[in-house]
């Protein structure tokens, strides 16, 4: 018999042509719910999630033959690690899938922020024309800082090579990381509230949780620049707002949210959003950086990828 494997979300046609010929059994249930997951895990020896099913004890109890779960993009903030690890299941994510997606992404919000697009566009729409008052600021000549320099942060690093800027990188974990980007400078955490621009690029963990807080912004460089394109729960919402209403920050680019599901929002939590929502200074997506039709292929090719390895080198045996 055929081990099984379970996808649970949307993904690219490579993901299941390459497990088939890997010998899986394929089960393609994109619009399953977390409940009808934990009903029906049991025979399945591996399993892909994104971001709707958290891996933890209670899933992983109705899973006895479960041997690899794998991760369509990077955040590991929906897996209890520890308990996978006990029960000797590997988890697969696939950043390198997505990271240029996301650098991209960052940079496009930058510049529309610094040049004023959405609102000269919104702007132009409605006949108005405001030359003077969406005179644009160039980054070149500016300071970025890079705040975690992975899959992610290096692929950011990338695309700031033509734009003139000085880049600053901060990675708690690495040292020496820097050879093939001769014009990025390795700083310390708190040498980055001297650039003009701090862009996130962390992981979500007990550590990182409201890292970006009162304190944090009260540091930045008067009329700082946020990019958040990693976890929204990185950031306190509310300690953003008001940075940002004061004028102590200039300016937002949000890809991420503490909370990305707007009918589960606690009155607080609508009061907080809409108050964020109606500045001027900020550029807002829904969690789609890294959201493009070649990072889903490129995100299945990496999985099927390291699947494969681990098969060859029989890190899926038990």
């Amino acid at each position: 018999m055929q081990p099984r494997v379970l996808i649970t979300d949307d993904v690219h046609p490579y993901l299941i042509e390459g497990l088939s010929a890997l010998g899986y059994a394929v089960e393609y249930q994109p619009l399953i719910s977390f409940e009808d997951t934990m009903q029906q895990i049991t025979p399945y020896v591996g399993l892909v999630v994104n971001s709707k099913i958290r891996v933890d004890d209670l899933l992983l109890d109705q899973a006895p033959h479960l041997i690899w779960v794998g991760r369509l993009g990077s955040g590991l903030d929906i897996f209890d690690l520890p308990a996978c690890a006990r029960r000797g299941v590997a988890v697969i994510n696939s950043p390198e899938g997505n990271a240029n997606a996301v650098a991209e992404q960052a940079l496009g919000m930058l510049l529309a922020l610094q040049n004023n697009l959405l609102r000269a566009d919104r702007e132009v729409r409605q006949f108005t024309w405001q030359r003077e008052a969406n005179r644009g600021v160039e980054l070149a000549g500016k300071r970025i800082g890079i705040y975690g320099f992975g899959n992610n942060g290096s692929q950011f690093a990338r695309k700031l090579a033509g734009m003139e800027m000085e880049v600053w990188a901060y990675d708690k974990y690495k040292t020496d990381y820097l050879d093939d980007f001769p014009y990025v400078t390795e700083k310390q955490g708190e040498d980055l509230f001297e650039c003009d621009v701090i862009s996130l690029h962390l992981p979500l963990t007990d550590e990182t949780h409201h890292l970006v807080n009162r304190s944090f912004l009260d540091q930045c460089r008067p009329g700082a620049i946020l990019i958040n394109t990693s976890r929204g729960s990185i950031v306190n919402t509310a300690d953003l707002v008001e940075a940002l209403e004061s004028g102590r920050l200039k300016g937002a680019c949000l890809d991420v949210f503490e909370n990305e599901k707007p009918a589960t929002m606690t009155a607080q939590e609508l009061a907080v959003y809409s108050r964020l929502y109606a500045l001027d200074q900020v550029v807002l997506s829904p969690h789609i950086a890294g959201w493009t039709r070649e990072s889903k292929y490129k995100i299945a090719q990496v999985l099927v990828d390291k699947i494969r390895q681990g098969l060859q080198n029989r890190t899926f045996i038990r």
